[in-house]
Protein backbone atom coordinates (compact mmCIF):
# COMPACT_ATOMS: atom_id res chain seq x y z
CA UNK A 1 0.00 0.00 0.00
CA UNK A 2 1.16 3.42 -1.11
CA UNK A 3 1.97 5.67 1.42
CA UNK A 4 0.44 9.28 1.25
CA UNK A 5 2.86 11.90 2.67
CA UNK A 6 1.24 14.89 4.02
CA UNK A 7 -0.65 17.76 2.85
CA UNK A 8 1.96 20.80 3.39
CA UNK A 9 4.96 18.37 1.97
CA UNK A 10 2.84 17.39 -1.43
CA UNK A 11 2.06 21.47 -1.94
CA UNK A 12 5.52 22.22 -1.19
CA UNK A 13 4.66 24.29 1.53
CA UNK A 14 6.60 22.37 4.33
CA UNK A 15 10.43 21.08 4.95
CA UNK A 16 9.27 18.68 7.52
CA UNK A 17 12.88 17.56 7.96
CA UNK A 18 14.49 21.11 8.22
CA UNK A 19 11.53 22.30 10.49
CA UNK A 20 12.02 19.66 13.28
CA UNK A 21 16.02 20.45 13.07
CA UNK A 22 14.79 24.06 13.85
CA UNK A 23 12.74 23.18 16.47
CA UNK A 24 15.27 21.11 18.52
CA UNK A 25 17.27 23.93 19.34
CA UNK A 26 14.59 25.57 21.23
CA UNK A 27 15.62 28.91 20.30
CA UNK A 28 13.47 31.53 18.65
CA UNK A 29 13.05 31.41 15.23
CA UNK A 30 13.66 34.24 12.67
CA UNK A 31 11.19 33.56 9.65
CA UNK A 32 12.03 35.52 6.52
CA UNK A 33 9.33 35.72 3.76
CA UNK A 34 9.69 37.55 0.12
CA UNK A 35 6.63 38.45 -1.68
CA UNK A 36 6.43 40.46 -5.34
CA UNK A 37 6.78 43.80 -3.60
CA UNK A 38 7.53 42.99 0.07
CA UNK A 39 9.63 41.52 2.77
CA UNK A 40 7.73 40.15 6.07
CA UNK A 41 9.83 39.13 9.20
CA UNK A 42 8.88 37.39 12.05
CA UNK A 43 10.31 35.84 15.07
CA UNK A 44 8.38 33.06 16.32
CA UNK A 45 9.09 30.77 19.55
CA UNK A 46 7.66 27.04 19.48
CA UNK A 47 6.40 25.80 22.55
CA UNK A 48 4.20 22.66 22.99
CA UNK A 49 3.75 22.12 19.68
CA UNK A 50 2.18 25.56 19.00
CA UNK A 51 3.88 28.83 17.34
CA UNK A 52 3.54 31.84 18.36
CA UNK A 53 4.79 35.23 16.79
CA UNK A 54 6.70 37.36 19.21
CA UNK A 55 6.96 40.27 16.91
CA UNK A 56 6.68 40.94 13.15
CA UNK A 57 8.13 43.57 10.98
CA UNK A 58 7.19 44.51 6.95
CA UNK A 59 9.49 46.49 4.58
CA UNK A 60 6.05 48.20 4.50
CA UNK A 61 6.42 49.97 7.82
CA UNK A 62 9.35 52.22 6.33
CA UNK A 63 7.09 54.34 5.31
CA UNK A 64 5.94 55.79 8.82
CA UNK A 65 10.10 56.02 9.59
CA UNK A 66 10.76 58.01 6.05
CA UNK A 67 10.74 56.21 3.49
CA UNK A 68 10.13 58.58 0.51
CA UNK A 69 6.62 57.22 -1.15
CA UNK A 70 8.04 57.99 -4.54
CA UNK A 71 10.65 54.92 -3.94
CA UNK A 72 7.62 52.47 -2.52
CA UNK A 73 8.10 50.13 -5.23
CA UNK A 74 11.84 49.85 -4.11
CA UNK A 75 10.11 48.16 -0.71
CA UNK A 76 11.55 44.62 -1.82
CA UNK A 77 15.15 45.98 -2.44
CA UNK A 78 18.03 44.61 -0.66
CA UNK A 79 18.30 48.26 1.37
CA UNK A 80 14.74 47.73 2.50
CA UNK A 81 15.30 44.38 3.91
CA UNK A 82 18.38 45.47 5.73
CA UNK A 83 16.18 48.35 7.54
CA UNK A 84 13.48 46.20 8.15
CA UNK A 85 16.01 43.52 9.81
CA UNK A 86 17.25 46.70 11.78
CA UNK A 87 13.42 47.44 12.61
CA UNK A 88 12.61 43.87 13.94
CA UNK A 89 15.64 43.98 15.71
CA UNK A 90 14.16 47.20 17.87
CA UNK A 91 10.90 44.79 18.43
CA UNK A 92 12.49 41.74 19.34
CA UNK A 93 14.68 42.99 22.14
CA UNK A 94 11.81 44.62 23.68
CA UNK A 95 10.57 41.69 23.96
CA UNK A 96 13.79 40.36 25.81
CA UNK A 97 14.58 38.13 22.60
CA UNK A 98 18.51 38.00 22.10
CA UNK A 99 19.25 35.24 20.48
CA UNK A 100 17.19 33.36 16.79
CA UNK A 101 17.70 31.31 14.61
CA UNK A 102 17.09 32.23 10.61
CA UNK A 103 14.04 30.41 9.05
CA UNK A 104 14.09 30.45 5.35
CA UNK A 105 11.63 27.82 4.60
CA UNK A 106 11.49 26.95 1.20
CA UNK A 107 13.39 29.66 -0.31
CA UNK A 108 16.67 28.97 -2.34
CA UNK A 109 19.76 30.22 -0.30
CA UNK A 110 21.56 33.10 -2.17
CA UNK A 111 24.68 34.97 -1.19
CA UNK A 112 24.22 38.34 -0.87
CA UNK A 113 20.18 38.00 -1.34
CA UNK A 114 17.33 40.44 0.50
CA UNK A 115 17.49 37.38 2.75
CA UNK A 116 20.62 37.76 4.27
CA UNK A 117 20.50 41.62 3.99
CA UNK A 118 17.94 41.02 6.66
CA UNK A 119 19.84 39.02 8.77
CA UNK A 120 22.84 41.81 8.37
CA UNK A 121 19.82 44.00 9.89
CA UNK A 122 19.19 42.30 12.66
CA UNK A 123 22.77 41.80 13.55
CA UNK A 124 23.51 45.21 13.15
CA UNK A 125 20.19 45.82 15.25
CA UNK A 126 21.85 43.88 18.36
CA UNK A 127 20.54 39.96 17.88
CA UNK A 128 22.53 37.35 17.90
CA UNK A 129 22.18 34.57 14.98
CA UNK A 130 24.47 32.40 13.51
CA UNK A 131 25.67 33.16 10.42
CA UNK A 132 28.60 33.60 8.36
CA UNK A 133 29.83 36.64 7.04
CA UNK A 134 31.11 35.77 3.23
CA UNK A 135 27.35 35.66 2.40
CA UNK A 136 25.91 39.10 3.50
CA UNK A 137 25.63 41.77 0.62
CA UNK A 138 28.39 44.40 0.69
CA UNK A 139 27.86 47.76 2.57
CA UNK A 140 28.07 49.63 -0.90
CA UNK A 141 24.56 47.32 -1.99
CA UNK A 142 22.97 48.26 1.43
CA UNK A 143 23.66 52.08 0.97
CA UNK A 144 22.28 52.20 -2.74
CA UNK A 145 19.75 54.89 -1.92
CA UNK A 146 21.07 58.43 0.05
CA UNK A 147 17.80 58.52 2.48
CA UNK A 148 19.20 54.69 3.95
CA UNK A 149 21.32 56.20 6.75
CA UNK A 150 18.60 59.14 7.48
CA UNK A 151 16.60 55.99 8.13
CA UNK A 152 18.84 54.23 10.31
CA UNK A 153 19.77 56.90 12.61
CA UNK A 154 15.67 57.42 12.84
CA UNK A 155 15.11 53.12 13.81
CA UNK A 156 18.21 53.27 16.50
Amino acid sequence: MKRLDRKRRRESKTNYTKRLLLLKGNVPRLVVRKTNKYVLLQVIESKHAQDSVVCEASTKELLRYGWPKDKSGSLKSLAAAYLTGMLLANKAKAKNVSKVILDTGLIPSTKGSRIYATVKGVVEGGLEIPHDQNILPSDEMINKYDFVEKIKGGLK
